[in-house]
Parts: structure tokens; C-alpha cells; sequence
């Protein structure tokens, strides 16, 4: 059921994914009027699987109820009642002289609350989709530049199709090549372009029937990822691994199911000392041969699910840029405070494993909807806008929080607590 707008302003969010759709909901049942601006004829999500932390399904609930209910429905589990709350069990996939092993019982096993939780991205995209109500979602629209209508004023975004449209705030939720994050630094910044990690990683899914032919009942129906002592002398902490993952050197291979429990997810990650060839695109095609190449030497395990692979894969991909070792130098531009940042600075930190990037999409819209549904002066107004520098203060120091480490996070907290006695 669609809400009535209560609250005098409104937002534009670039970007129709799966952070801009669970934002925009959040905004748009909180009574806020907002728009939705995609480059694409329709709303469509690429790539494979991706499986959330606790915290982000979490921020679901918070966000919106339907955001929750849309994720346990496409959300594909542990199959075995055992491992319900197996994140990964880690199993070797190469030994220490370069032997080849079967892999028989997890060296160790990483769980949490939830466990591994699996959903196919176009899935998941395509219910919420059917949550977003008919009239706000504007298609076809690639951002070419943005302004600001003078201090305090309306910003202004200006369409590659010649069209243009205003809103009181800009959010920018399109991705890791974000356009948003270009126009607000400039082209030269050096956090307005991702950075290559020298990670790559072949996707894809296989019939469930064929992985548990390949490896086992166990082994298939969960969560997995198959370590070698190499790996963990690196550094791999055991409080980030699970699903069935298998690591060797320069790579490790993660599987677990996916479309409740009928295919199985695969990624295959590799480091490489050798640049992406396309610095445009953040994928490439490549062969199943390709892979088994990479992986020559890995375990009967490994081999035999790379073997289950279409022979041209779809895409050839990682997390190929980060924008950790580039990080933004402001969080606003004007007035626009918080809400003109682009989702992206929110985490850049980016993990190499695409879920957990995606996970801190869905934890931004519970930090933005909040404050805006809430910080409100005596003149209606939201903080950010014509209400005077301490409101602005108040509501940027939301984001600074988050940036911090986490051994000054309870100062911050401390100091936003006196912030609010005094407003």
C-alpha cells in the first residue's frame, strides 16, 4: 500500500538497484517523496549469488517490512537442519608440497546467527520491485551532469536523453563506477575511478543434481570454501569465512546454493600480478578451460565442479575495484550535505567477495531514512536544509561515525548524545 507524502521536500536517488530500490522504499513509506532515476529501459540486476550478514538483513526489517519478506522468499539456507548456522565450512584444497587432496573434513568452520543465506540478485531485484509503487521510477535517464540552485536551493540533474529534473537532495546509489561520486569530486579526483585489485573470479551455477554428483550430498547442499595453510598464514581471520570455500595458492574457490536449494552458486577467485585489459568494463567473457587452467593442481573437489561449468562462461569477474586505497576527501557539496553522497563512499573499504559489499548497500538506507524521517526543526524543515549550521553538524555527523575506527566510535557516539541535549 503506497504512502501519502507527509513531509515538504523531496529526494532523487540515482541508480535502480538493489541499494536504490531498498532506499527508495524506505524513504517512500516513511512518507518522503522520492524519485528514482535508472540508465536502463527497466529495472534488471547482473551476476550470480550473493548471501547478506546478519546486520544487513537486519537493516531489511528496519527499512521496510516488504524488504524482508521479499528476501525470505527468494533466501536459500543451509540445506542440511545441521548446518543452519554454518557460514562456510573451510576445507583444504592444496597442499603444503603441492599434493593433491580429497577433501574429507572441514579444518575449521565459521558460524553466526543466520548462517549462509543465498539469493540469485535478479531474484531478489525482481521482488522488490514489486514493492515499488507505480510512478516513481523514471527510465532511461543516465545522469550527465548536477548542480546546485544556489545556496540552500533545489539541486538540478541534467540526463544524457537532454531531459532535466530537480529534488532537494541527490543520492547516488549507482554502483561502484559511480557517476554521482564523479560529478561531486571531479573527474580528476582520485577517488572518482575504482582502482583494479589484481582479483578476479570465474562465476557460475550448476544443477544441484550434478554438484552432488561431483562432490557430495554434504558438500553441495552447504556452504563452502576449501582453505590451504598458505591461505591462513595470509591472514584470513576467522571471523570472515564460511559457506563451502576452497583456497589454494593465489586463489580459493566459495559454493553454496542457491533458487532453494536446486543450483549451486560457484566463484573461483584468482590473483593475478597482470592489469585488466579493459579498464571500461568490469567483467569479460572467458572459457571453462580457462579456469580448469588457473586451477590446475587443486583438489578432485575443485576440478570437478569448475568441470561442471558452462563452457563459456558468462562473465569473468571479481571485485575488480576497490576505492579503499582512494578514499573520498568530503562526504557533501553545499548544502546537500549526507544525502548528495553516493552509496558507494559508504563502504569503500570494499571486500573482494561481492556480498559483503552489497550487504553494507542495504545497512546505508537504514542510516539514511532515519535520520530524514526523524531530524526535523520547529520549522518543519530536514536538518540539512535552511536550518542553520547545527542541524547541518548534527546530520553529517552520522556518516563520520561510521568512518571511524572502531575504538573512537563510542566517543563519537558519546559526543552526538550532548549534540542532541543542546538542539
Amino acid at each position: 500500500m503506497a504512502t501519502k507524502p507527509t513531509k515538504d521536500f523531496n529526494l532523487a536517488i540515482v541508480g535502480g538497484g538493489i541499494a536504490g530500490l531498498t532506499l527508495a522504499l524506505a524513504l517512500h513509506y516513511r512518507g518522503i517523496k522520492v524519485s528514482i532515476y535508472e540508465q536502463a529501459p527497466k529495472f534488471g540486476e547482473i551476476g550470480a549469488g550473493v548471501s547478506f550478514s546478519p546486520n544487513a538483513v537486519q537493516s531489511m526489517k528496519i527499512c521496510h517490512e516488504g524488504i524482508y519478506q521479499s528476501f525470505e522468499k527468494v533466501c536459500t539456507r543451509n540445506q542440511w537442519p545441521s548446518k543452519r548456522q554454518v557460514w562456510f565450512d573451510f576445507f583444504d584444497a592444496y597442499g603444503r608440497e603441492g599434493e593433491q587432496l580429497e577433501a574429507s573434513t572441514p579444518k575449521f568452520t565459521i558460524s553466526n546467527s543466520l548462517g549462509q543465506n543465498g539469493v540469485h540478485r535478479a531474484t531478489f531485484l525482481d521482488e522488490l520491485v514489486k514493492l515499488v509503487p507505480k510512478g516513481i521510477a523514471n527510465f532511461g535517464k543516465r545522469l550527465k551532469s548536477l548542480e546546485q540552485d544556489g545556496e540552500g536551493g533545489k539541486c538540478v540533474m541534467h540526463f544524457e536523453d537532454g531531459s532535466s529534473a530537480e529534488a532537494d537532495a541527490v543520492i547516488g546509489c549507482d554502483g561502484i563506477k559511480s557517476k554521482t561520486r564523479q560529478l561531486m569530486h571531479g573527474l580528476d579526483h582520485p577517488c572518482a575511478q575504482p582502482t583494479y585489485t589484481y582479483k578476479y573470479a570465474y562465476r557460475g551455477v550448476v544443477p544441484m543434481e550434478k554438484a552432488i554428483e561431483a562432490v557430495g550430498e554434504e558438500r553441495a547442499s552447504n556452504s563452502c570454501m576449501h582453505v590451504s595453510d598458505e591461505f591462513r598464514e595470509c591472514g584470513m581471520n576467522h571471523s570472515i569465512v564460511l559457506t563451502v570455500m576452497k583456497l589454494g595458492p593465489n586463489g580459493h574457490v566459495l559454493t553454496f546454493p542457491v533458487k532453494h536449494g536446486k543450483t549451486l552458486n560457484i566463484v573461483a577467485f584468482r590473483t593475478t600480478d597482470k592489469p585488466w585489459e579493459n579498464s571500461d568494463k568490469l567483467t569479460a567473457p572467458a572459457h571453462r578451460e580457462d579456469a580448469l587452467k588457473d586451477f590446475a593442481g587443486y583438489s578432485n573437489d575443485v576440478m570437478g565442479l569448475l568441470k561442471l561449468t558452462d563452457e563459456n562462461l558468462d562473465v569473468v569477474s571479481g571485485l575488480l575495484k576497490k576505492l579503499s586505497q582512494r578514499p573520498t576527501d568530503r562526504y557533501s557539496v553545499g548544502n546537500l550535505r549526507p544525502w548528495q553522497e553516493t552509496s558507494a563512499d559508504l563502504h569503500e573499504r570494499t571486500h573482494r567477495h561481492h556480498r559483503r559489499r552489497c550487504a553494507r548497500d542495504l545497512t546505508s538506507p537504514r542510516r539514511w531514512c532515519r535520520p530524514l524521517h526523524r531530524r526535523q526543526c520547529s520549522h518543519g524543515r530536514i536538518a540539512s536544509r535552511r536550518c542553520g549550521q547545527k542541524h547541518q553538524r548534527r546530520a553529517s555527523g552520522l556518516l563520520d561515525v561510521q568512518r571511524r575506527p572502531k575504538r573512537t566510535r563510542s566517543m563519537a557516539r558519546a559526543k552526538q548524545r550532548e549534540d542532541r541535549q543542546r538542539l
